[in-house]
């Protein structure tokens, strides 16, 4: 263990089935610091992508957190599904009897220019990216009372950065997140319940070829892409007491990527 930051806090970290993704760096990060996480994962999901699922779900992370010391478990549930985000959220109050952390880190991503966009395509990301995130923090809100306190970390992409013509339903999904923060930060700060959206920037997950991974080290001021290590790092503090005073913001974790 790295620290007890988070002692006896419990964290919900969505989209975590995929190993050398921000999920299961953000879950590795939360365990080292005291917490205990519910991990979340879909991967029909990520079987769907070009850079598919993990053979074992989430299952293998679970086994490497535990053989760490920390208390996780883990649920496989489709946010497509209206009822499954507050499912979600009781499910990890019954396992650890609290929750005081969601990491909405889930996403689908798909990729639809304006000529080929649908509206089944359209649905299915809102769907996912911003209704199943915002039942996720409804229901979550029911748990606290006012000055009860908890933490919100949500996921936004660079479509403010730059332009993203072929990934339309993810570009508005992920846009929406974005504008969504400061509301539902105001709205939950009397609470004690802080918002916040981060922005990873190119992160390497696995899902870039190699023409792209150079090119984005030819143009990014850090000269590298991001790792998911790097925004567990942002996720953690963000979660921690030390981010109390910190609400309604979207923070860029990309070596200067946004900053061109």
């Amino acid at each position: 263990m790295r620290g007890n930051l988070l002692q006896g806090r419990v964290a919900l970290v969505t989209g975590a089935s995929r190993r050398i993704g921000i999920g299961a760096a953000v879950a590795r990060r939360l365990v080292s610091d005291g917490a205990a996480v519910m991990l979340h994962s879909w991967s029909p999901n990520d079987g769907a992508q070009p850079w598919g699922a993990d053979p074992t779900d989430a299952d293998d992370l679970v086994s490497e957190l535990g053989a760490s010391g920390g208390r996780v478990e883990h649920v496989a549930m489709d946010l497509v599904d209206p009822l499954a985000p507050a499912a979600l959220v009781d499910t990890t109050v019954a396992a650890f009897g609290s929750l005081d952390i969601v990491v909405a880190n889930h996403a689908r991503s798909s990729s639809q220019a304006l000529e080929a966009l649908t509206a089944s395509e359209l649905d299915l990301t809102y769907a996912v990216n911003v209704r199943a995130t915002l039942l996720l923090l409804q229901r979550f809100a029911d748990h606290h009372g006012t000055g009860d306190g908890g933490r919100v970390i949500l996921f936004t992409s660079g479509q403010y950065h730059g332009a993203m013509p072929g990934e339309l339903p993810y570009v508005a999904s992920k846009a929406a997140l974005r504008e969504l923060t400061p509301s539902l930060a105001v709205h939950l700060m009397d609470r004690g319940i802080t918002v916040n959206c981060v922005d990873p920037g190119p992160c390497d997950t696995g899902y870039a070829d190699a023409a792209t991974k150079a090119d984005v080290v030819t143009r990014n001021p850090g000269r590298r892409w991001g790792l998911p290590v790097d925004t567990a790092r942002l996720v953690a503090w963000l979660a921690s007491d030390e981010a109390s005073w910190v609400t309604g913001q979207t923070i860029a974790s990309d070596g200067g990527w946004s900053s061109l």
